[in-house]
């Protein structure tokens, strides 16, 4: 009896109706142009200040897709890091975050390399450093073994399949199609397209015991800079996705328990990937925003303390730093005296870095002098 998509007999030929995904695909191709020619008048510095904020929130959403939250200043420090920008003394990194940046970072860098079974082995590995997904042990750097490997949600008595994938013995054939196919259609599809069945095709096989959702959106990013010819992504189609979690699961489960007809998961993917190139307009005004603060004090002398806290604020955007700056906040960020801290942000009022709001005793808070 065939339940799931890889059980038909014409698996992985996949088809689907050109007509009905035409005008959404011209249009993402349109609008990623324009987000494109915006980038390239920004210049080198501003456009990794750009890729910084969209691989760490790649880093952070592919990340809470999993369910699994991580500490935002921890990713903005590796990934600054890695990108050579100034990290203002962030917090020391943890194993997994560092993990999954290098595969971010490196599917999308690194882009015209290869994608082979090793490659894949080593990214799966990076994700789970310690040999471990939560509690459990789980086999890292090779293909899942026999054991069944469903999608279940619900209580213990009450669970519900939702997707159960092809048995581990087959995993090696199916990943050797993905691959073989990866190569030879690179020039034949659009790349949009090959991207969206690229991320549908290598979850749908569910390669590893863990990490399969995060790698299939690695390889999505690596099909986009294929086809932009970009080492850089300037949208973030993972946090478009966390945006649209229940849409993604649903469609997902749907086309998976399906024929071979992905029309719909087309469709869903082409809204949410224009979605995602319409959300990159905010991210390029925080970076544009950003420069010109930069450029304003370039002179000002600063401590690596008070540039931590500015960058928070600036990272935060106009009223985005919930109540407001506090000396208590100040203090628990820096990991310095409340003194310090008090004559820190003297300091910085000082300056005209930074404004008094209303309030007065405990309620005192601050806010940055925002360029106008």
């Amino acid at each position: 009896m065939i339940h799931y998509i890889w059980q038909q007999k014409e698996w992985p030929h996949f088809n689907w109706n050109t007509d009905a995904i035409i005008d959404s695909l011209s249009r993402c191709n349109f609008k990623r142009g324009q987000l494109l020619g915006r980038v390239a008048s920004l210049g080198m510095k501003h456009s990794l200040e750009a890729q910084a904020e969209v691989l760490a929130a790649e880093v952070l959403e592919t990340s809470a897709i999993e369910g699994k939250k991580l500490d935002p200043d921890s990713v903005r420090s590796s990934v600054a890091r890695r990108l050579g920008l100034p990290d203002a003394g962030l917090l020391r990194n943890d194993r997994y975050t560092e993990g999954l940046v290098d595969v971010l970072l490196d599917a999308t860098t690194n882009y015209q390399q290869p994608l082979t079974m090793e490659r894949l082995h080593g990214w799966q590995a990076a994700l789970f450093p310690t040999g471990y997904s939560g509690m459990y042990r789980i086999t890292v750097g090779q293909y899942r073994g026999d054991s069944p490997m469903q999608v279940i949600s619900g209580p213990v008595g009450r669970e519900k399949v939702h997707y159960e994938a092809p048995p581990g013995g087959d995993v090696a054939t199916h990943v050797d199609q993905f691959l073989h196919w990866w190569q030879v259609e690179q020039d034949k599809l659009d790349g949009i397209i090959r991207a969206a069945i690229a991320g549908f095709w290598f979850v749908t096989i569910h390669s590893y015991e863990d990490g399969n959702g995060r790698l299939a959106r690695a390889i999505t990013d690596m099909a986009l800079a294929q086809d932009e010819k970009l080492a850089v992504r300037y949208y973030s189609f993972s946090a478009q996705i966390m945006e649209e979690r229940e849409g993604y699961h649903e469609v997902l489960e749907n086309c998976q328990k399906g024929n071979l007809d992905i029309t719909d998961w087309l469709l869903w993917f082409l809204g949410c990937f224009e979605r995602a190139i319409a959300r990159s307009d905010e991210l390029i005004g925080k970076v544009l925003l950003k420069a010109r603060f930069w450029e304003i004090h370039s002179q000002t002398e600063i401590n690596q303390r008070q540039r931590k806290v500015i960058n928070r604020l600036l990272d935060a955007g106009p009223g985005g730093f919930e109540a407001g700056l506090t000396t208590r906040k100040y203090t628990g960020m820096t990991k310095t005296s409340r003194a310090t801290s008090y004559r820190e942000i003297t300091d910085l009022l000082g300056k005209k870095i930074l404004v008094q709001n209303s309030g007065k005793g405990r309620s005192v808070n601050y806010d940055l002098v925002w360029p106008g």
